[in-house]
């Protein structure tokens, strides 16, 4: 038996317009798309480290698991696939490659350095609709991941907008180009890539063979 998990976004939550419209879609397929809420319930504290360890408790032990992860959902879902063999197949969406590359530098280093004295930041959080404290950790825990380590060769989709301004699309060209098991799909859209829900809803049928 395949079991099919979706991991949302940082800062979002399992009622994000993409994590419903794919769980419609599942449903409608007469398949169970198990939606975890990645939070916890403890935003203030989450880390990458965090996220993997909660979802790979949901892995039933010895059968398939397959992954679809959106931005930062999607980086927890490819180091998912490098550590677990049960692992056997990834949707990434706009996945958040060199995250902190992009994420950073809109915060600054003043703020940044405030943060770290700190210990909290306060950032606004989609799902909640209402900004909320982030420990620093979060931040020290994703520089302990280093993208380079990420070479098992688990067969990956990419769907990722070229007018993405949060994670460009360059940084999932450079994921692929070294990884041939990686297949990128380039969309007209955005980050948020609401304006092609149908396009990825098949793609993703059509890369599980889901009838």
């Amino acid at each position: 038996m395949v079991h099919y998990l979706y991991l949302h976004g940082f800062a979002s939550s399992p009622q994000s317009a993409k994590a419903q419209d794919l769980g419609d879609r599942f449903s409608r397929l007469n398949l169970s798309l198990n939606i975890p809420d990645l939070n916890q319930g403890d935003f203030s504290h989450l880390t990458l480290t965090r996220q993997i360890q909660q979802v790979s408790t949901l892995f039933p032990p010895g059968e398939a698991v397959r992954l679809i992860g959106s931005s930062f959902g999607g980086l927890t879902s490819a180091w998912l696939g490098e550590k677990y063999p049960q692992v056997e197949r990834l949707v990434l969406l706009a996945p958040a490659f060199g995250f902190l590359e992009h994420w950073l530098p809109q915060i600054g280093e003043v703020q940044l350095r405030q943060w770290q004295q700190e210990n909290y930041q306060a950032v606004y959080h989609y799902g909640e609709k209402r900004s909320l404290p982030l420990h620093y950790g979060f931040i020290s825990d994703v520089r302990q991941y280093c993208e380079l380590q990420l070479t098992r060769p688990v067969p990956t989709l990419i769907l990722h907008g070229i007018e993405d301004r949060v994670i460009p699309i360059q940084a999932s060209r450079d994921y692929q180009r070294d990884r041939p098991w990686v297949q990128l799909v380039e969309l007209d859209s955005d980050h948020s890539l609401g304006n092609v829900l149908p396009e990825i809803g098949l793609a993703i049928q059509s890369f599980f063979s889901l009838k």
